[in-house]
């Protein structure tokens, strides 16, 4: 929290919502395991009273560089496996960056307390009459633990192939994910957009607005509905009476009477509000809402921009795109935004007929201006505020063009005619709004996703709006949620391959070669099984949160190894036959590894079973670590043995022969 202060940042849903407390103290975990361990070696070794009798800092201070050096560059590892999460931009980056963050500073912080505090406190508790007591749970798991290794240790062959073929087809399941930016947020509220035609009046507008508002109410769930109609208060949005937004509150999920999910109450509320014919709907919740805006320059969580000059044949564009948007399953709330459909009266005033008429350009446009746009008169003060008087028709008599025509235009004889004797006055639609992306003018085809994932919908609608044929000069673009999950993808592909060189030069550095750094990077792969049969198991697609989980995984899974290998390497300095320094150091480690997964998968839980507003951010990332550490606990114990064996026989073999040669 210092640390966090310090950064300026606040301690929230995102910085601390899954944060696992069980990773932050397994370092701590293994050191409090080791020492007491020793020292009960220590005691058989001497026996009890001379035990008590000798120092034992020399011994803490040995066994904790030994263990502290495996835990500090393990924590250095987590900490650099996060790297891609902070080089995150825009929507994902507000999303992950707090949490990397916050983990990244929690570790620092748990690494400093295991490397000066635990064997300081260590020594001043564990000096006299140290036993390690029966643990039947631990027990429980060497047992499991040690009849598993002996039986893959003899059938190592086969053991292997079993883990890869596993590892392969669970790779090639991974194809039948559904992919996604995040899953879709409760925010506990509905945000519901209806885009009505634009010629409609404020008067319509309200009434028909008032009738939505008794429909959506009509629902159960409901508890309370706002609309505002037009633009807001602010004016941001240049909206007109046609543009009504719905702020829908819904009960908590928990007290709802029916058993039906979000998606399912759109699609009803949906078939209810078509009754209203002419009428386009969107629905988003308020935040949700204001993101997709921002990332997509208009409401919508996902559109297509059509980029050209002429708006005429952008419009002709967006209806072809739209008529194969709409058919695409999964494809919701389909629509043009609109920009043509302003309806506007053009007047073209005839020259001849003018200097006939003798009637001045100028005072044509006066007349125009005056009558229906208005002239300021005078202003008025109240006060520190101002307002112009403006003076033109009343509304009775600018209702339509035949009061245009009758509109009297001077003459330089000081005569009156009409303004259809010198013009020809014509109804047109014409630009409402003129949307703009980098300087180029573009019309926006707007929907939204559900009931399929993401990654699969926009490929599919990609292939089919691929093959419409686009006029020179005109061009189309993706944005919104899927905008986002190609930027987060992109930019992890250029970040997790530095990250992976940064870990195995930690690596290098730790062991002091090649072949030991790709041992502990050859264990990372099994931690994949595990997380995408749990994507699997809970019906959960693969997106930023659950990448998230794969890179903190990859961090904990090399942790295990790099654990497990420091412990084969002492075995092997102590001269034991190398199948016999493995049985022994997974004996020594099982109770360290496996406590640390299962302190790390029940720190995960609660993200991983809430279902709280807010939760589904996190859900992902827990489901994730909590399934691969199973998978990569058993073949770290299991399988990550035979890898070492087939690294170290040779090596190992000559050992034996050279003690031999020694011996003779």
């Amino acid at each position: 929290f210092l640390c966090l202060n310090m950064a300026g940042m606040s301690a929230n849903l995102l910085s601390l919502g899954a944060v696992d407390f069980g990773i932050i103290i397994d370092g701590a975990v293994v050191m409090v395991e080791g020492i007491p361990v020793m020292l009960d070696h220590r005691a058989r070794k001497y026996g009890m009273t001379r035990f008590n009798k000798l120092a034992k800092a020399g011994w803490i201070k040995n066994t904790g560089t030994g263990l502290g050096k495996a835990v500090f560059f393990s924590k250095v590892i987590i900490i650099t496996s996060l790297l891609p999460i902070f080089a995150f931009q825009k929507v994902e980056g507000k999303m992950f960056s707090p949490l990397a963050f916050t983990l990244g500073f929690a570790l620092l912080g748990a690494l400093l307390f295991t490397l000066t505090l635990v064997p300081v406190m260590s020594h001043m508790l564990l000096n006299k009459n140290v036993r390690e007591k029966r643990n039947v749970f631990a027990e429980f798991w060497e047992r499991i633990v040690s009849k598993g290794l002996a039986v893959t240790l003899r059938n190592k062959k086969i053991s292997l192939a079993v883990s890869l073929s596993f590892l392969g087809l669970t790779l090639l399941s991974a194809r039948f994910l559904g992919t996604e930016f995040l899953p879709p947020l409760n925010e506990g509220a509905l945000w519901v957009t209806a885009e009505m035609p634009m010629s409609i009046s404020l008067k319509e507008s309200l009434k028909t607005t008032e009738d939505l508002k008794k429909t959506l109410r009509e629902f159960p769930e409901v508890t309370n509905v706002l609309t505002q109609a037009g633009r807001s208060n602010d004016g941001a949005d240049p909206n007109g009476f046609g543009f009504v937004q719905f702020s829908v509150d819904l009960k908590p999920k928990e007290e709802w009477g029916r058993k039906i999910s979000m998606d399912e109450l759109i699609e009803e509320m949906d078939a209810k509000l078509k009754r209203f014919q002419g009428i386009s709907y969107n629905y988003s919740q308020p935040i949700s809402d204001n993101v997709a805006e921002a990332v997509a320059g208009f409401k919508a969580e996902n559109g297509v921009k059509i980029f050209g000059d002429n708006l005429h044949t952008l419009d002709e564009l967006a209806q072809q795109v739209y008529g194969v948007l709409k058919d695409v399953d999964g494809v919701k709330d389909a629509g043009i935004i609109q920009n043509i459909g302003q309806p506007e009266l053009v007047v073209v005033l005839n020259r001849e007929k003018m200097a006939q008429y003798g009637v001045a350009l100028a005072d044509a446009q006066s007349v125009l201006e005056t009558a229906f746009g208005g002239v300021t008169a005078s202003e008025l003060y109240d006060g520190d505020r101002k307002f112009d008087i403006r003076i033109r028709y009343d509304q009775e008599f600018r209702k339509d063009e035949k009061d245009l025509a009758r509109l009297m235009v001077p003459t330089q004889d000081d005569m009156l005619i009409p303004m259809n004797e010198i013009s020809e006055i014509q109804q047109d639609n014409g630009a409402a709004f003129i949307y703009r992306d980098n300087v180029q003018r573009y019309i926006g085809v707007k929907f939204s996703v559900r009931d399929r994932d993401l990654g699969s919908t926009i490929s599919e609608a990609q292939q089919k709006i691929d093959k419409l044929d686009l006029p020179q000069g005109y061009s189309i673009g993706w944005t919104g949620q899927f905008e986002n999950q190609e930027r987060a993808t992109s930019r992890l592909w250029q970040v997790v391959p530095i990250s992976l060189v940064m870990i195995f030069f930690l690596l290098f550095i730790l062991f002091g070669n090649l072949k030991d750094s790709l041992l502990v990077l050859a264990n990372v792969p099994f931690a994949l099984i595990g997380g995408i049969l749990a994507l699997h198991v809970s019906g959960i697609n693969f997106g930023i949160s659950a990448c998230v989980g794969f890179i903190a995984l990859f961090g904990i899974c090399i942790q295990n190894g790099v654990i497990l290998l420091s412990e084969f390497h002492h075995n092997q300095k102590r001269g034991l036959e190398i199948l016999a320094g493995i049985v022994e150091a997974v004996k020594v480690r099982t109770r360290p590894v496996v406590m640390t997964a299962l302190m790390a998968s029940v720190g995960l839980l609660p993200a991983a079973l809430s279902t709280g507003i807010g939760s589904e951010s996190q859900k992902p990332l827990a489901v994730v670590i909590i399934g691969g550490l199973i998978t990569a606990t058993v073949l770290t114990l299991l399988v990550f043995p035979i890898i070492y064996w087939l690294f170290y026989r040779n090596s190992a073999k000559e050992r034996v022969k050279k003690r031999i040669n020694r011996g003779s």
